[in-house]
């Protein structure tokens, strides 16, 4: 268990990235948000006591987007730490059903995004965009 710098058990997150071709899934956080309002973010939420991060990103994409997903067999694609939080990013290319906004209090919008409109939108995390380009990247080669 990781400690945020006031002392208290930091928040475990999953979050999946879901790419099509070349183009990336991403949701608008609500303004109303109290965490990371007004931004693009990865679908995915925190994992509930006892659960497993795989079993988790499974549950939020299904909350989230209305999709199935297997629950992942391989290692996260990348972590990100932040004050309070402690996220496992995996890359999803396969899914049962189409992506719809089935948590509409969580955010306003989900859309796809090529490489080219990522660098125009406002992300929630400053290595998102780095992240989002070699996932692409990887794709042509």
């Amino acid at each position: 268990m990781s400690i945020s710098g006031e002392g208290s058990a930091k928040a475990r997150v999953v979050a999946g990235l879901l790419r099509d071709g070349d183009r990336v899934l991403l949701c608008h956080r609500s303004p109303r948000r109290r965490w990371y309002p007004d931004v693009w973010d990865l679908p995915g939420g925190h994992v509930d006591p006892g659960e497993m991060p795989g079993s988790a990103l499974v549950r939020e994409l299904r909350e989230e987007l209305g999709i199935d997903v297997a629950v992942p067999s391989g290692p996260h694609l990348r972590e990100v730490h932040g004050d309070t939080f402690d996220m496992r990013i995996w890359l999803v290319e396969a899914w049962v059903g189409s992506p719809v906004n089935a948590a509409p209090e969580e955010h306003d919008a989900i859309a796809w995004f090529d490489g080219e409109a990522l660098g125009e939108l406002a992300l929630a995390h400053d290595g998102y965009l780095a992240l989002f380009r070699e996932v692409l990247a990887e794709r042509r080669v």
